[in-house]
C-alpha cells in the first residue's frame, strides 16, 4: 500500500430539484481533463455523487476505505452565488430539507453523537489570500448550508481527520462557464495541496 502513488478525489454533485445541470460536477469534469498541473505528483480522481443524504454517506466512507487520499475535495453549487466559497467547516445538525428522494436525515443530525462542527485541516483563509482566479473571485466561509454538500462534508472531515475541503461554485451562466470554472478549481487545488503540507496545518 505504501508503495501506491498518493491522490486527491475530487467530487462534484448531480442534479437537484429544478437544477438539471450541476455546475459543481461540470466543473470537476472539467478538471478532469485539465488534471493538477504538471508538477502535481499526485493522482486525480473525480467522481459524481447524487443529492441524497444516504448515498453519498455510503460513497465518502467508500472513497476513504478504497483510495486512502491525501486529500478529498467536495465541490457542490450554490445557487445564489457569484464568488467561488471556500468552506472551513463542516456542521453535525440543522438538516431539515428532504434529497432528490425525499430522505430527510433522523434528527436533521448528520453523526448522532458526534462534534457539532468539524474544521478542515486546509486554512481557507490562506488559500483565498494566495489564489488568482482571472474573471472570478474566490471568498471564504465558515456555513456551507446546512444540506447535502454540508453533510458530506461533515462525514468526509470526520474519516480523513480534516483532510477535507468543500468548495461551492456558482451556477453556470455566460460569464461563468465550466471551462472557467474547471481551471479555477485546479488553481484551488493546488494551493490546497500546498496548504496540507504544512505544519501549521497538520497540526490543526
Amino acid at each position: 500500500m505504501d508503495s501506491q502513488p498518493s491522490c486527491v478525489v475530487v467530487t462534484g454533485f448531480g442534479p437537484f430539484r429544478q437544477h438539471l445541470v450541476n455546475s459543481s460536477w461540470e466543473a470537476v469534469k472539467e478538471l478532469s481533463k485539465l488534471g493538477l498541473g504538471n508538477d502535481t505528483v499526485v493522482q486525480l480522481r473525480t467522481l459524481e455523487l447524487p443529492v441524497d443524504y444516504r448515498e453519498a454517506k455510503r460513497r465518502v466512507t467508500r472513497i476513504w476505505e478504497d483510495h486512502q487520499p491525501q486529500l478529498v475535495v467536495h465541490v457542490g453549487m450554490d445557487t445564489s452565488a457569484k464568488a467561488i466559497i471556500l468552506e472551513q467547516s463542516g456542521k453535525n445538525q440543522g438538516y431539515r430539507d428532504a434529497d432528490i428522494r425525499g430522505f430527510r436525515p433522523e434528527g436533521g443530525v448528520c453523526l448522532p453523537g458526534g462534534p457539532d462542527m468539524l474544521e478542515s485541516g486546509v486554512c481557507m483563509k490562506a488559500v483565498c489570500k494566495h489564489v488568482a482566479v482571472e474573471d472570478v473571485e474566490v471568498i471564504f466561509s465558515r456555513d456551507a448550508g446546512r444540506y447535502v454538500c454540508d453533510y458530506t462534508y461533515y462525514l468526509s472531515l470526520h474519516h480523513g481527520k480534516g483532510c477535507a475541503a468543500l468548495i461551492h461554485v456558482p451556477p453556470l451562466s455566460r460569464g461563468l462557464p465550466a471551462s472557467l470554472l474547471g481551471r479555477a478549481l485546479q488553481v484551488i487545488i493546488q494551493e490546497m495541496l500546498e496548504e496540507v503540507g504544512k505544519p501549521e496545518c497538520k497540526a490543526r
